[in-house]
């Protein structure tokens, strides 16, 4: 791989009731572990931060592809739900489900152009295989 960018951020506290912030500055959160976890759900946790990465990320994916095959995207969207659980061994795992929009492309279309995203997007070529990840498109 030809790395062409590097994010660099670092983590201090108490992990998921710490800080995070990149180097750079332009991300400094305050993080807690979610309520539902038995936290106070006072900051951000990581599960939030992959969900918007991965939606910004698959977004663009699904723009270049669009590009690429001279097709109208409109006011599309994706959103990212992220869920963590245990994973039967003693540790954890994530699952996504990805919920893409795309106003005036029929059902058919949209799909293909999200399975292609699918290939193209760096955080589903890391996912692939690792953890269940779903792709829906729905209605806006």
């Amino acid at each position: 791989m030809e790395t062409v960018y590097t994010a660099e951020a670092l983590a201090t506290g108490a992990g998921r009731n710490g800080r995070a912030r990149t180097t750079d500055g332009r991300v400094d959160l305050a993080l807690a572990v979610p309520k539902e976890m038995g936290g106070s759900g006072d900051g951000a946790n990581p599960e939030q931060l992959f969900a918007a990465g991965y939606a910004a990320c698959f977004h663009s994916a699904m723009q270049a592809v669009a590009r690429q095959e001279k097709v109208k995207l409109g006011d599309s969207s994706v959103g990212a739900r992220v869920g963590i659980g245990g994973n039967g061994q003693g540790g954890f795992a994530l699952e996504v489900t990805l919920e893409v929009v795309v106003p005036g492309l029929d059902q058919d279309a949209a799909q293909d152009l999200v399975e292609k995203a699918h290939q193209v997007c760096p955080y589903s070529n890391a996912t692939r295989g690792n953890i269940e990840v779903t792709l829906s498109v729905v209605d806006d």
